[in-house]
Formats: C-alpha cells, structure tokens, sequence
C-alpha cells in the first residue's frame, strides 16, 4: 500500500496492485506506513468509527437520487492550477499517495474554471441493491446513474479532503471517470481517515474491479431541476407506453 509520498509503493490484492482497498481491511497497513509520510492531515477531534455493514443490517435499497438527502456541499473551481491544489494539500498536511499524485499531475485531471458548489450524495453498493459480497465498478456506476446520481468529477476528491477535516474512521470512494497513470493504470481516487490522519489515495478503477458491498461512494446528486425534469421523462415515457 502506498500510504505516502515516501511509503511503500504498493498493496497488492492477489490480482491487481493498488493504493488502497476498504480501510477496514488496510488500517494495520495504513498504520505501519504512517510513520514514513512526510506530513498528514490532523484528524479533529473524536469520531466514531464508521461501522461495515453487514448482510443481517443492510439497509433498504434507494429507489431514486431524490429520495436520498446531500450530505455534503463543496466548492469546487477554487484553485487556479493543479500547482495550487496541491501545495494546498500540503499545506493543510494531507497524505497523498502516490498514484493520487500522478493522478493530479495528468493532463485528464481538470480543474472547474468557475467556482461553484457540488452537492454529494453519499450511498453504499448495498444501498444501491446489491447483495453480492463484491460488485464490479462498473455495475455500481450503471446502477447508480439509473437512479439519478451523477459521477463527481476528479476535482472532488482532492477538494472534498481539503474541506472534510472531521471525517471518522474510515474510507470514502469518489464515484468518477477513472484517470490513467503514466503507466496507463485506470484509478479512481478516495478520501480516508486511518486512524492516524487524513489521507488522498488511488484505487482500482477498472470497469471489472470487484467492489465490496459495504464501500461507500461519494456520488453528485442532481440539483432539484434535473431531477424534477428526470421524472417528467419518466413519466413521459410511461404515458407514451400506456398508450
């Protein structure tokens, strides 16, 4: 596992190397890794530990995007270059891993010109439906934009650990469009808190990559507009039907 800049460069899974898998299954790695990060966000304060779920206390499928309250609002378009962003991050102390930081120097990671805020929606693989113990990645996006989520963009996730200090123990994944190292590996990024501070990793983001059920994504919710005009469409359609 790649923890940090100066950590070791990899975690295998038995199939595909990566930085991260679900904090519950890497904390140890994230622990013993710790001490060779040169710099890392400060947790505040005393949080509790997200809990996994488990198949006896999965929660009910979400049926639409609208029926799932934001969690959280961040700005985004904030940072004049990707430059900025990072020596932000540094500033603030956060971790990056590696394969976080080829992401934020690839030309396909593009920061929003205009500042404007993003509302997330945060929902589980189980919460979309899933019952399998491992759902591929791509199945939980196709899923998730079936019901009226939208993936983030790249931008979020670096903007999310900078604006998300308190975050408790545990791993959020960014629903977005995989960026590809310079070795041409697809990752997509995630936020965690292991224990030891605040962390901007890469993971898996291959369409087939097995997802756990119980890892967590931050998806973009509609504005109320899109939403609203989503259901008009569906509506439309199911008039055109009954006819």
């Amino acid at each position: 596992m790649d923890i940090g800049r100066h950590a070791s460069p990899h975690c295998w899974t038995g199939w595909h190397r990566c930085e991260t898998t679900v904090l519950a299954a890497t904390l140890a790695c994230i622990v013993v890794f710790a001490t060779d990060a040169n710099a890392q966000c400060s947790a505040h304060g005393n949080h509790p530990t997200l809990k996994p779920l488990s198949p006896a206390t999965s929660p009910a499928p979400v049926r639409s995007a609208d029926a799932v309250a934001a969690w959280k609002t961040i700005k985004v378009g904030t940072f004049a270059n990707t430059f900025a962003l990072r020596n932000a991050l540094d500033a603030a102390g956060c971790t990056v891993g590696d394969y976080a930081a080829q992401l934020l120097a690839r030309p396909a990671f593009i920061l929003s010109a205009t500042k404007m805020d993003v509302e997330l929606a945060l929902v589980s693989a189980a919460e979309l439906g899933f019952q399998n113990d491992t759902i591929p990645l791509a199945d939980i996006y196709a899923r998730a934009q079936q019901l009226g989520f939208e993936l983030a963009p790249a931008e979020a996730a670096p903007q999310l650990r900078l604006q998300y200090s308190d975050q408790p123990l545990g791993e959020l994944v960014i629903a977005m469009e995989p960026i590809q190292t310079w070795a041409r590996e697809p990752i997509i990024l995630t936020v965690a808190n292991g224990g030891t501070g605040l962390v901007l990793l890469g993971r898996d983001g291959r369409p087939d990559a097995q997802i756990p059920a119980v890892s967590r994504f931050v998806f973009v919710r509609p504005k109320a507009a899109a939403l609203a005009k989503a259901a008009r469409g569906f509506d439309e359609a199911a008039a055109f039907v009954r006819h």
